[in-house]
């Protein structure tokens, strides 16, 4: 259990938000509910949150916008969404914006528990000996600071999303080695599945775009493998 870890739930339901509200007070978690997109967003400008349960269809700012909205402000900070709707889209889009998971209303609050305790104790282990494992990296003529999630190139310096950071120090681990998709997908996202591995090769395309400036660096598809980030000596 984690009876320290602070939970942001933004859900316009009256019925379902207090009832998980009081569902995970009781597992010993800390709930603040808020009820709309803007208020959730005002809230975690006022407090820190280890992780945040958003539901889609709100009124107002929805959940994907309000993710968009915090992962700005808040690159490290970890969300699911809670959706009524089956969409493959809603699911794609919610990945791409770097959702650790998604449950699809109704659900069982024991699943949901469930998967709070996965992605905390996920995060717990990642800032585990960070000093150690996060130590700068030179990536041709990029400088990445794994650490701050940043990536720097010339005078230019661009902060990465977690998602990002994550799979670009996961590459640069595996530097001029095959990445195999599965395994990375399963590293990152602590399982794999159809959506999820869409959703990582999202991220990839997003930092072959952020390494773009230096011919030296790609990331290279290797077919119905995985990929490899190919930095020239």
């Amino acid at each position: 259990m984690h009876p320290d870890k602070r939970i942001l739930l933004v859900e316009d339901d009256l019925s379902l938000g207090l009832l998980l509200m009081d569902y995970l007070e009781s597992e010993g978690l800390q709930v603040c509910w808020r009820r709309d997109g803007l208020s959730g967003l005002q809230q975690a400008r006022r407090q820190p949150f280890d992780l945040c349960i958003l539901d889609v269809m709100m009124p107002g700012m929805d959940g994907f916008s309000l993710a968009q909205n915090l992962r700005e402000q808040h690159p490290g900070l970890p969300f699911l969404f809670l959706t009524a709707r089956l969409l493959k889209e809603d699911k794609m889009k919610g990945y791409a914006l770097g959702a650790e998971d998604y449950l699809t209303k109704p659900f069982d609050e024991a699943e949901l528990l469930c998967k709070i305790n996965v992605i905390l104790r996920r995060t717990a282990q990642n800032n585990a000996g960070e000093s150690e494992t996060l130590k700068p990296l030179q990536v041709g003529r990029y400088h990445f600071d794994p650490a701050r999630q940043e990536l720097r190139f010339g005078e230019q310096t661009m902060r990465l999303t977690e998602k990002e950071n994550d799979v670009l120090h996961l590459l640069c681990r595996n530097q001029n080695r095959i990445l195999r998709r599965e395994e990375a997908v399963e590293k990152i996202y602590g399982k794999y599945d159809y959506f999820l591995g869409r959703s990582f090769d999202v991220f990839i395309s997003r930092l072959r775009k952020l390494l773009k400036d230096d011919p030296g660096v790609s990331i290279d598809n290797v077919f119905r493998v995985g990929f490899i980030l190919n930095v020239k000596e």
